[in-house]
């Protein structure tokens, strides 16, 4: 296999993660319309994620196990069809207005969006040498965030710009009118997910027929107890469930935690600040920055967290190619201790841009875990891949627990939980360090 062949494989499964980071904000955009939809409480629109996030626990080492059977092409086509039908099951689910059908559909389509992961990671950390596999999948990952930041584009003009009638409106209509509501209803969530149910059966349809490299045979002789036994797996998978923890538990509070430090009214007074907050405001929206509400105009500012994490991901791609991986995790996981000890020890705007900040910090943890987990494990890839996959599943056990402290002891004390999983992360890269030095000699 040439390295051109290489590039285009490499290009080809790019797309892929494009496709499920898109995907993944368009649900977390979906919860407020479920909740006026179903009028449900905060307690209830949380099933939505407990239906995502159960699907890495449940479904990622089968995935594995699939994949190391049939190999990561059929693995990829195979993801990529079962998330296609997760998104056709929106349809039933819209036109009989049945809660639990969306989280059944929501499910399928996030097992689908697994197998993905489980198949695709892997593939790109094969594609070339080992040494530069985290440059490869950190710029794949970039690509991932790019489809995380382009997606409130698609939900703001689709799924959350009509209005949606309560039990009691709704109860006032006339037969006719109750009829029209529903079918517009029905059609604002059937439209934009049966495209992408169309969009990712025809990209499943493109990998059957294109060319990949079968880097891996595909009798694959590892097991999932080989696996279990290799520390630097277990090790590695406990990297990335305290990883995905920290990273989603302090992107789901930051609104609230600017709203704790009364920065609606301060930025709102600073011209630069509001300047800043519509400018981000009509790239998503047509809103008056002006007349939001003090959680929107706060809320407004977290996009730069998750951006930071896709420009981090873009120099995280040139920085590992040029540094050890090792060496560049335990500088990001520095950065993103000192940025939270600065936000718990300040107040304001500092406060502010320091927790902001850690978005960039994280961009190349979960790439940088997962390549240097994998390297050297040979057949055991596949495995490894399905056991890291599983540890996504952190970002549905600390996101609570952080707010559980919150609750308790307020976010000064809550922000220890996550410093204490990027410590971890630090300790892990000085362990993978040396793993690193004996695939170089």
């Amino acid at each position: 296999m040439t390295k051109k062949n290489y590039g285009f494989a490499f290009g080809a499964v790019i797309t892929l993660f494009f496709i499920w980071g898109f995907i993944t904000v368009l649900v977390d955009a979906f919860i407020p319309r479920l909740r006026e939809v179903f009028e449900l409480s905060y307690a209830e629109a949380g099933l939505v994620q407990v239906a995502w996030f159960l699907a890495y626990l449940l479904i990622s080492i089968p995935g594995g196990a699939m994949v190391a059977k049939l190999g990561y092409k059929r693995g990829i086509v195979g993801g990529l069809l079962i998330a296609g039908v997760g998104c056709a099951l929106f349809y039933p689910a819209a036109s009989i207005r049945a809660f639990p059908l969306f989280l059944l559909a929501l499910f399928v389509l996030a097992s689908g969006i697994t197998i993905l992961q489980v198949a695709a990671n892997p593939f790109v950390a094969v594609l070339g040498s080992e040494r530069k596999s985290a440059s490869r999948l950190n710029l794949a990952q970039a690509f991932n965030s790019l489809g995380t930041t382009l997606a409130p584009i698609l939900s703001a003009s689709y799924l959350l710009s009509d209005a949606i009638y309560t039990s009691e409106e709704i109860a006032q209509l006339s037969d006719l009118d109750k009829s029209t509501y529903y079918a517009a209803e029905a059609a604002a969530v059937q439209g934009p997910f049966l495209w992408i149910a169309g969009a990712l059966c025809a990209v499943a349809v493109v990998f059957g027929v294109i060319n990949l490299p079968s880097i891996i045979g595909e009798k694959v002789k590892g097991s999932y107890a080989q696996a279990l036994r290799n520390k630097s797996i277990v090790t590695g998978a406990i990297g990335i469930f305290v990883y995905v923890g920290a990273e989603v538990a302090i992107g789901s509070y930051l609104t609230n935690y600017f709203m704790s430090l009364d920065l609606a009214q301060a930025i709102t007074g600073s011209e630069l600040m509001s300047k800043i907050g519509s400018g981000i405001t009509n790239l998503f929206t047509t809103n008056d920055f002006s007349q939001l509400d003090g959680k929107a105009i706060v809320g407004t500012f977290v996009v730069l967290y998750w951006g930071g994490a896709m420009l981090g991901r873009f120099f995280g791609a040139y920085l590992t190619a040029i540094v050890r991986p090792s060496k560049v995790l335990v500088a990001f996981g520095l950065m993103a201790i000192l940025a939270l000890l600065v936000t718990i020890f300040s107040s304001g705007f500092v406060a502010m841009f320091s927790a902001l900040s850690v978005g960039f910090f994280n961009s190349t943890m979960f790439p940088t875990i997962f390549t240097n987990t994998l390297n050297g494990l040979k057949e055991l890839k596949p495995q490894a891949s399905g056991i890291l996959c599983t540890s996504i599943f952190g970002g549905a056990i600390i996101p609570p627990l952080f707010g559980l402290l919150t609750d308790k002891m307020g976010f000064e004390v809550a922000f220890v939980l996550p410093i204490l999983c990027y410590a971890y992360i630090i300790w892990l890269a000085k362990k993978q360090a040396k793993n690193e030095l004996q695939q170089e000699h």
